[in-house]
């Protein structure tokens, strides 16, 4: 059957209908250039207008009428004045016009000099690893252009990449981690030492992000966080890496920043932790933080495997069972711990097979917080006595069910003499100082995604949560209240967060340190 035409009134509507629009389109062009200095002129008028109104309005009340006879006298003059009101006209049409322009600053264009250079060398630099020979049509060649390869770039005020997104063939092996590694190496180098970047594969995309990161912050004092019960603040890290800020007071502001909070308890799948670190990196700053922020809710176990007496502020406070730093006195407490662990599951067990809620005393957690504990492997192997880390099997298995939580602190050349057990339940990793990809992979199980710092300070590092993803760290902090060579408002920080003394079965109180200094001059006899 033929296919019969259209109407000519709908075959060539659409035509019309296009022309008319774009005869609209260039009228409205046109009307716009032409009454460009109407509209100047007019947005002038209402700045001016504008500005009367805030000065009528900012005039006190008293010197408004002679603020109006001043007016009126002006007006009066150039009415009497020859040509005064076509004058009058000329100068409030000129300020107007000179008002109502357009003032926006005008974009650049595209990078300065410097800009191009620095782009041109990373660039360059990028050759060798993003071109192949066979390549017929290569995005990356020697003497190439640039603008293809690098979509998207940012530099901060210094001149220095902050943002960089690079396109790169779909040949190269981003799968492969060494080749990633190469090219991460790179490009920290050439775009600017002396920072951290982070860097996000888009291996789907085939592109690549680099991101310089600002430095994290590292003077926020101990302090009581805003978390919930069974609520840990790690420390603190990227705002784009979690959803959720602290209100945290330090310098003369307070500021809203981004915690790494681990959660323990019944329901957690990381119910322990294990940190490692140099000597000097804030392992024992972080154990004192988690000490400090337990003993809101609970009781603590302290292990000082150092013997510096690191922990000697939590000696006799409420809540701190003990404060061990002999082999037989960690043998007994670590003991102690296994067997109250054992005693809680009875407990919870009976309980529920009789259809009642577990006892309060199951539910107060209990925390035991080792610093090397190794150090006693090794003593105790020479005593022909038992590892302390055997007792920790019992509390480390079963410990999650029963509010039981244990966290370990080692530093990295004793890590060999780290227990199995210890090993596999310590879901929660932490690692800080300066350390090697190949330690921070063998610890986290996963490498960081950002660069090394040039400078580590004191707790400065990366944590992960079980499966989760590596996050930068800064612990917050929390020294020795009773070392002088620190700040002595950073001490004061750590001594109000302290517990009080406990209270002897007499009812006497047992002095602080100074106090008891203070009594013994004041009993010399003169």
């Amino acid at each position: 059957m033929a296919r019969r035409p259209l109407p000519r009134i709908l075959s060539t509507g659409s035509a019309q209908l296009a022309r008319s629009r774009e005869l609209a389109r260039t009228a409205a062009d046109n009307a716009t250039d032409i009454l460009h200095p109407l509209i100047t002129i007019a947005r002038g008028l209402c700045r001016l207008a504008a500005a009367g109104r805030r000065r009528w309005a900012d005039t006190p009340k008293d010197r408004r009428g002679p603020l109006l006879f001043l007016v009126a006298s002006v007006i009066l003059v150039l009415m009497m004045v020859p040509y005064g009101p076509l004058l009058a006209a000329v100068v409030v049409t000129a300020a107007a016009a000179w008002l109502g322009r357009d003032r926006a600053p005008a974009e650049s264009e595209g990078p300065d000099e410097s800009h191009v250079r620095r782009l041109s060398s990373l660039y360059e630099a990028l050759v060798p690893y993003f071109s192949a020979a066979e390549d017929p049509a290569p995005l990356y060649a020697h003497g190439g252009e640039w603008q293809k390869a690098f979509p998207s770039f940012t530099f901060d005020d210094s001149g220095r990449v902050s943002h960089l997104l690079i396109r790169y063939p779909a040949y190269f092996t981003d799968g492969e981690p060494e080749s990633r590694a190469r090219i991460e190496h790179l490009l920290s180098a050439k775009a600017g030492r002396g920072r951290e970047y982070l860097f996000a594969w888009d291996q789907e995309g085939n592109e690549l992000s680099v991101t310089a990161l600002t430095p994290l912050p590292t003077g926020i004092p101990a302090q009581r966080f805003v978390t919930a019960p069974g609520e840990t603040v790690l420390g603190f890290t990227d705002p784009s890496e979690v959803q959720r800020t602290l209100p945290l007071a330090f310098g003369e502001e307070q500021h809203d920043v981004p915690p790494v909070v681990w959660r323990t308890g019944p329901r957690s799948t990381e119910p322990h932790l294990l940190a490692m670190g140099q000597p000097g990196s804030g392992t024992s700053t972080l154990l004192r933080s988690i000490a400090l922020q337990a003993l809101q809710h609970g009781d603590v176990l302290v292990v000082d495997g150092g013997g510096t007496g690191e922990y000697a502020c939590l000696t006799g406070r409420d809540g701190v069972l003990a404060v061990e730093c002999g082999l037989t006195g960690v043998l007994a407490s670590l003991e102690w711990a296994a067997t109250e662990t054992e005693r809680r599951l009875i407990a919870v067990n009976r309980a529920r097979q009789a259809g009642h809620p577990p006892p309060d005393d199951t539910r107060r957690p209990l925390w035991l917080l080792l610093d090397r504990p190794t150090a006693f492997t090794h003593l105790a192997a020479a005593n022909g006595r038992k590892d302390p880390q055997a007792l920790l099997q019992v509390p480390l298995r079963h410990g999650r069910a029963v509010n039981v939580t244990v966290v370990v602190a080692e530093q990295f050349d004793s890590a060999e003499a780290l227990g199995d057990p210890l090993r596999q339940h310590t879901r929660a990793r932490v690692v800080l100082g300066p350390a090697t990809a190949e330690q921070v992979k063998a610890v986290l199980g996963a490498p960081p995604h950002t660069t090394a710092p040039p400078v580590f300070p004191p707790g400065r590092g990366y944590a992960r949560l079980g499966t989760g993803a590596v996050h930068r760290l800064q612990v917050p902090a929390t020294p020795d209240p009773y070392d002088d060579s620190v700040s002595e408002g950073l001490r004061e920080a750590v001594l109000e967060l302290l517990p009080a003394k406990t209270l002897p079965a007499d009812g006497e109180t047992v002095p602080e340190p100074g106090e008891a200094v203070a009594e013994a001059a004041v009993a010399e006899p003169s």
